[in-house]
């Protein structure tokens, strides 16, 4: 049981579990704000476009009767406009975080490759750079 509850804080404390648990968070108050958006804002003007016709009045009724089950078709189009308005802002958020991202990484330096030969400086003859004398003229080399 010690180990289990040891693997489960080791889990819970990791640092992408706690931005998983922020990012729900922000999530869902930024899903608030984006409904009253939608509902207080846009589909009124909609309404107001279309005749004063309101969205919760697109809707069909299935049977006839006292409270007949009915197709909500305006309620739906207010669920995909915030969907779409959720996803454009999550859109331009990760492009935005992408970009200082990019911003701020440097760029590694490439370490010079070591040179697969040298040239000896009396002979002018290619040589192994571990080399100290050289094979062709056998003049000692400098290091």
């Amino acid at each position: 049981m010690k180990k289990f509850i040891g693997e489960f804080k080791e889990f819970i404390s990791r640092g992408n579990v706690m931005d998983l648990a922020v990012g729900m968070i922000i999530g869902a108050a930024f899903t608030g704000i984006v409904n009253s958006l939608v509902n207080d804002i846009v589909m009124p003007l909609i309404s107001m476009i279309t005749g004063g016709i309101s969205f919760d009045e697109w809707n069909f009724a299935l049977a006839s009767g006292e409270n007949p089950p009915s197709l909500n078709l305006g309620t739906f189009l207010a669920q995909v406009l915030n969907f779409i308005i959720i996803a454009f802002v999550i859109f331009m958020v990760v492009k935005g975080l992408n970009k200082l991202r990019a911003m701020g990484a440097k760029p590694e330096a490439e370490a010079p490759a070591e040179p697969a030969t040298k040239i000896c400086p009396y002979c002018k003859s290619e040589i192994s750079p571990e080399a100290t004398r050289c094979p062709h003229c056998t003049s000692v080399l400098e290091q």
